[in-house]
C-alpha cells in the first residue's frame, strides 16, 4: 500500500505485526547484534522508517504523538529494535534541511536508511571545489547494518566563524569499525565508521540550525527532543515488559525456602513490590505524555515553542528513562535466581535498561538543566 493510502491504523497494525515477528526471534537479534535483514526489510518496504518524512518526499508526516504509539510496540517487543526505529526515523526529519536535490537522492529508494554517529576528536572536513575533503571517525551510529547511508557530524577546516556540518555519504564508501562489544542494546548494532579524504560534494551537507524547507509541525520541533522522548518511550516498553514478565513467574515461581506451596505472588512483600513498581512506571509515562502532549500543542501554534515546553520533554524524557530503570531493577529482583539466565526476558530487559540510562538522553545531568531553568537561569544543557 502506498503512504498516501495509508492511515495511523495502517501503521499500528504493522507496527504490531512487525513487533511479533521481532520477539520471536529476540535471541537471533542478540546473538548477531543486529536486526535481521528480513524484518529491517520488511519494515522499509512498508515504510516503517519514513514516518517522520515529509509527504513531499513520499513520506507519512505522522503526527509525533501517534509516531511514539509505534516506537512503545517495537520497545515492548525488543529495546534494539525499539532503539533503531526511533533513532532512524528521527535522523530522516534531516531530510527538510539537506537541498531537496539531496533528500531526493537519497530517499528515493525506499531501502535506504541513514543512521548517525558522533565524530571523534581528529575529524576534520576540509572545503574543496564543488564540496570537501572528508577525513574521521564516528562511533555509535545505531542501526548500521540495515543503514545504506552515514551522517557525518563534522567541524569545517577554518571556517570562520567556526562550523560543524552534516556530511551524507553512501556506507559503502566507508570502512565499518565492529566496536559493539557491549551486554545491552546488542541489537542495535551501534558499530562506528571512518573515512580518510573522501571527497563529498556540497549538496549532500547541512548545518544542524538550517531553517527546515517544511513548514509542518514536526519540523518546528528539534531533533534532539525527538529522540530524547522517542528513547524514553523505548524504555518505557522495556520496563513494561519485564514488569509483565515478573507478574507472569510470580503465580508459579515457588520461592526456596517458601513453607508450603506458597508462591511468590502470595508473599505480601512481592505484592508491595509489584504495586510500587506499577505506580512508578505509570506515573513516568504519565509525565512524559503531559509534557509531550503540551509540546505538540506549541507545535501547532503559529509561534515559537517555549522554552519551558521544550524544557518538560527534556526533563520528562530523563526521568521516564531512569524511573523505567527502577521498575526493571524491582522485576529483577524480585524473581530471584531466575532472572540471571539469558533465556529470562527480564534480564534482557535488565541489560537493555542499563545502557540506556548511559547513553546521553538518560544522563542525570539533564535534571541539571531543568533546575536551572526552575531557578530563573539561563538553562546550559541541549534543549
Amino acid at each position: 500500500m502506498a503512504i498516501a493510502q495509508k492511515t495511523f491504523n495502517d501503521y499500528l497494525d504493522d507496527a504490531k505485526e512487525m513487533a511479533y515477528e521481532v520477539s520471536k526471534v529476540t535471541d537471533r537479534i542478540e546473538r548477531e547484534r543486529m536486526i535481521p535483514p528480513e524484518i529491517t526489510n520488511q519494515m522499509k518496504d512498508r515504510g516503517l522508517f519514513r514516518l517522520l518524512m515529509p509527504r513531499s518526499l513520499d513520506g507519512a508526516e505522522l503526527d509525533h504523538p501517534s509516531f511514539l504509539r509505534l516506537v512503545f510496540e517495537f520497545g515492548k517487543a525488543d529495546a534494539s529494535v525499539g532503539w533503531c526505529f526511533n533513532q532512524n526515523n528521527v535522523f530522516a526529519t534531516n531530510s527538510t534541511r539537506l537541498p531537496e536535490k539531496a533528500s531526493r537522492e537519497i530517499w528515493t529508494d525506499w531501502r535506504n536508511v541513514v543512521t548517525n554517529g558522533p565524530p571523534t576528536r581528529d575529524t576534520l572536513a576540509t572545503p574543496v571545489d564543488g564540496g570537501y575533503r572528508l577525513t574521521g571517525r564516528w562511533n555509535f551510529s545505531s542501526g548500521s547494518p540495515h543503514a545504506t547511508w552515514l551522517a557525518a557530524l563534522t567541524p569545517i577546516k577554518d571556517s570562520v566563524p567556526s562550523e560543524i556540518r552534516v556530511l551524507l555519504i553512501p556506507k559503502n564508501k566507508a570502512t565499518m569499525i565492529d566496536t559493539w562489544d557491549v551486554h545491552g542494546l546488542r541489537g542495535t548494532g551501534s558499530h562506528g565508521f571512518e573515512v580518510n579524504d573522501l571527497f563529498v560534494p556540497g549538496h549532500l551537507s547541512y548545518n544542524q540550525s538550517d531553517t527546515p524547507r517544511e513548514p509542518g509541525s514536526l519540523y518546528k520541533i528539534n531533533t534532539t527532543l525527538f529522540f530524547c522522548s522517542g528513547f524514553a518511550t523505548v524504555a518505557l516498553g522495556a520496563a513494561r515488559t519485564a514488569l509483565d514478565a515478573a507478574v507472569e513467574m510470580s503465580t508459579s515461581k515457588i520461592p526456596t525456602n517458601a513453607p508450603g506451596q506458597v508462591t511468590l505472588r502470595d508473599m505480601g512483600t512481592v505484592q508491595r513490590q509489584i504495586g510500587l513498581a506499577e505506580a512508578i512506571w505509570g506515573a513516568a509515562r504519565a509525565y512524559l505524555h503531559e509534557n509531550h502532549s503540551r509540546l505538540w500543542e506549541s507545535a501547532n501554534k503559529d509561534q515559537p515553542i517555549p522554552t519551558a515546553d521544550r524544557i518538560g520533554v527534556r526533563l520528562a524524557s530523563t526521568h521516564a528513562i531512569r524511573q523505567a530503570a527502577e521498575v526493571v531493577d524491582i522485576a529483577y529482583n524480585l524473581i530471584g535466581s531466575t532472572a540471571i539466565f539469558g533465556s529470562s526476558p527480564v534480564q534482557r530487559r535488565f541489560r537493555d535498561i542499563h545502557v540506556i540510562t548511559q547513553q546521553v538522553q538518560g544522563q542525570m545531568y539533564h535534571y541539571d538543566t531543568a533546575g536551572q531553568f526552575f531557578l530563573g537561569m539561563e538553562p546550559q544543557g541541549s534543549i
